[in-house]
């Protein structure tokens, strides 16, 4: 089967000339699977493991956490996601939304705003170990609401959801180390600051769990609950 991109320019003028998602031409027998990231780590894995679908980016803004817990928190945040690009979809399209944090004392570290404060997460994980958490929701467009679920009823909205948690350990990261690694530029667009993948393999010591789910995507996990749609990448 041919893995089918989108880009977003075309979707967004699709979207805006009648208020529908994009049908591509030739694909009309295909079931439609619609990533709602942009994250070109959770698009690398999606690939990796044979499935066809397109790229929507979702519009919804981050979520702070500050009234919920790792694991309530990234489920809650995935289904926002999926939610913000559902009404531009036919009722029949599957959507998969994720949303990964990492957890340390209690706390809750998404992307750095700037280099400061990567630096300052990387300063707190050094030498410690912490929690990578990613929710995930997927679920046919057709089934979430118009209206924007209320945080305290995420369950409620239609699809499903689920979550994989990492542990991880980081060695200890000397100020040199820590400047060096933020200058790359890599910690910016990372939650907690840090790649696995790339030049932040160099920062992990142990992981227990998904090494998959640290980048962003829980492989296994998301099978698992494609299959539950009749879609089977093995």
């Amino acid at each position: 089967m041919k893995k089918v991109l989108v880009d977003l320019t075309v979707v967004r003028q699709a979207n805006s000339v009648n208020g529908a998602g994009l049908h591509l031409p030739g694909h009309e027998d295909m079931q439609r699977i619609v990533l709602a990231s942009g994250s070109p780590r959770r698009r690398v894995l999606l690939e990796q493991i044979g499935v066809s679908f397109e790229v929507l980016p979702s519009g919804t803004p981050e979520l702070t956490g500050a009234n919920a817990g790792p694991e309530e928190h990234v489920q809650r945040a995935a289904v926002l996601k999926a939610w913000g690009v559902a009404q531009h979809l036919e009722p029949e399209a599957i959507l998969i939304a994720a949303d990964t944090v990492v957890c340390i004392d209690g706390a809750l570290l998404g992307k750095p705003s700037d280099e400061a404060q990567a630096a300052k997460m990387l300063r707190r994980l050094s030498g410690r170990a912490h929690t990578v958490y990613t929710g995930l929701a997927v679920g046919r467009a057709g089934d979430v609401p118009k209206a924007c679920p209320r945080l305290d009823q995420w369950r409620r909205s239609g699809l499903d959801t689920d979550l994989a948690a990492t542990w991880v350990k980081f060695r200890r990261l000397s100020p040199a180390e820590i400047r060096s690694y933020v200058e790359t530029g890599e910690p910016l667009d990372k939650a907690g600051a840090y790649a696995i993948q790339g030049r932040g393999a160099l920062l992990v010591e142990e992981i227990r769990g998904c090494y998959f789910n640290v980048v962003g995507l829980p492989l296994v996990k998301l099978a698992g609950m494609l299959a539950r749609f009749g879609i089977r990448p093995l």
